[in-house]
């Protein structure tokens, strides 16, 4: 069986004496788009920041091509090829559209289609118009845009996007997903975590669905369309 870009396997993670979570495992194949679902307070984001170094796991291992980056600082966890799209965006509020961009651009694995400010560009024309103006001055579309954005130009391995559209308008939530089914397309591996079930069916290939910190469903959409009663009793969809 071919190596998976990214292997969780069995990890603890807690915040001081609160135990979050309990032996998740998951996996992503190059190119794979895997989401992961479940209500608030379920271990979705706390899985996110101990596979990007934010939080070191108690047990169990997280490998990155075969190496092991559990424990790793964040900038080392980045070096191995995962760009992050965090929570509320985080984008540098007292530099330009530009300068956020360019801050962190590095193509460290030789790429040769690679993410440039002209590509970005051609994905998000409205940042192309917003060059000069400070990331503070944007709106929350626009900064979601530039979050993604300043993402690709480290021309990661893997994406994670965590709450892709949350706060968004619709119209600023359906250029978000074009873009995601672009960057699939491109063959870009993507992890996603949304609350809007209906695109991550459509576009993704596999979920996992978290319940109280443990992985309790995996499977891919056309398993889940089959199963409604899961969504029904972990998402309340």
């Amino acid at each position: 069986m071919t190596q998976p870009l990214l292997r969780v396997d069995a990890i603890e993670t807690a915040y001081g004496s609160s135990q979050v979570l309990f032996g998740v495992s998951l996996e992503v194949q190059r190119g794979e788009f895997v989401t992961l679902i479940g209500r608030n307070g379920m271990g979705r984001s706390t899985t996110v920041k101990t596979i990007m170094g934010m939080l070191a796991p108690r047990s169990g291992s997280i490998t990155m091509q075969g190496l092991a980056i559990h424990g790793q600082p964040s900038y080392r966890v980045a070096r191995a090829g995962i760009g992050l799209v965090p929570e509320g965006r985080q984008i540098f509020p007292n530099l330009t559209v530009r300068e956020n961009l360019v801050a962190t651009a590095e193509n460290r694995f030789r790429q040769a289609d690679a993410w440039t400010l002209d590509r970005v560009y051609a994905m998000f024309p409205r940042l192309s118009e917003r060059e000069r103006n400070l990331g503070a001055n944007l709106s929350g579309g626009e900064q979601q845009m530039l979050a993604i954005g300043r993402a690709l130009m480290t021309n990661p391995l893997l994406l994670i996007l965590d709450e892709a559209t949350e706060g968004l308008a619709p119209r600023v939530r359906l250029e978000i997903w074009h873009c995601l089914e672009r960057l699939k397309a491109a063959g870009l591996a993507l992890i996603v975590i949304d609350k809007n079930i209906a695109p991550l069916l459509r576009l993704a290939d596999r979920h996992y669905i978290l319940e109280k910190g443990r992985v309790v469903w995996q499977g891919s959409s056309g398993a889940l369309r089959a199963q409604p009663g899961v969504l029904q009793q972990y998402v309340g969809v």
